[in-house]
């Protein structure tokens, strides 16, 4: 019998997110922790309308950004201790960002460690270099990286 609780966990949206031939996402820095890279992304919330709705919510909110493009990519189902998490991945496009926007407790709490945007070229070896969370997300990404550009319109 599997450790693995199969309680499902509120699903998440991930933002893969090109900004022209870069993928934009997140060092993090978080006290007591390892090293890790993730992309921007969050919950579902009640007052979302729609996973589509979750996105804009949620690169806005750590971002302070504006996206177009989205297409959805794939969905991730990511076994944890506490259950199994599901992970909507969706492909999109900068259009303007202004981290002055950013807002959350992620961005006032300073145990939450911090949140470096960073820009790496589309190239397989870029993602295997890094502790990219959640491990499916960057086996994912090192797959396709390089056609991200294609598949997102």
């Amino acid at each position: 019998m599997s450790s693995v609780s199969t309680v499902r966990a509120v699903p998440s949206v991930r933002a893969v997110l090109l900004d022209d031939d870069k993928l934009v996402l997140f060092r993090r820095t978080v006290p007591g922790k390892e090293l890790y890279w993730s992309i921007p992304g969050g919950h579902v919330e009640p007052e979302d309308a729609s996973l589509e709705d979750t996105l804009h919510r949620e690169v806005l909110e750590e971002l302070g950004a504006i996206v177009s493009d989205v297409t959805p990519l794939t969905t991730l189902e990511c076994a944890r201790d506490e259950g199994v998490k599901t992970q909507h991945v969706y492909g999109c496009r900068l259009v303007s960002m202004d981290l002055a926007l950013r807002c959350g407790p992620e961005f006032v709490d300073p145990a939450r460690g911090l949140y470096e945007v960073v820009r790496l070229p589309l190239d397989p070896a870029e993602i295997i270099a890094i502790n990219l969370v959640p491990l499916e997300l960057g086996d994912y990404l090192a797959d396709h990286i390089t056609r991200l550009p294609d598949l997102i319109s």
